[in-house]
């Protein structure tokens, strides 16, 4: 049985944000605003259909998809590219590969106690940020 990634979820820690954001060609100033931020995730899982809903002060973004289907992602609020995302189970994580201008790019999420884990990857940089469920 996949693990469940129902629920809220409120950042305690981000590595690397500034990184991960230059490798995606972001201005300064926008990083600067980011790297203040602390987003929360509203997870709903059923079976293996998903909204993420990532929300903080300034930016809702959302992201509808299911296990193993492509689906046209615009990254609205980071840099706002297109690309073609696939998102598959690999144990109890969840792996995201993201086709586009950006090369090496996409996330995994995985649960570790009441801790989710997100990490971030674009052209080498990886991003880790660590969210506790409310």
């Amino acid at each position: 049985m996949p693990a469940d990634f129902n629920g809220t979820w409120d950042m305690v820690s981000n590595d690397n944000l500034d990184g991960y954001m230059i490798a995606l060609d972001i201005n300064f100033a926008t990083r600067k605003v980011a790297s203040m931020l602390k987003p929360q995730k509203v997870i709903k899982q059923d079976g293996d259909s998903f909204t993420f809903q990532t929300i903080s002060s300034v930016l809702k973004y959302e992201c509808v998809f299911k296990i193993g289907e492509e689906f046209e992602e615009v990254t609205k609020g980071m840099d706002n590219r297109k690309c073609r995302s696939v998102v598959n189970w690999d144990n109890d994580k969840l792996v995201c590969v993201q086709k586009g201008e950006k090369k090496d790019r996409g996330w995994t999420h995985w649960i570790q106690g009441d801790e989710l884990h997100l990490e971030l990857a674009c052209e080498g940089q990886v991003c880790k940020q660590v969210f506790k469920r409310m």
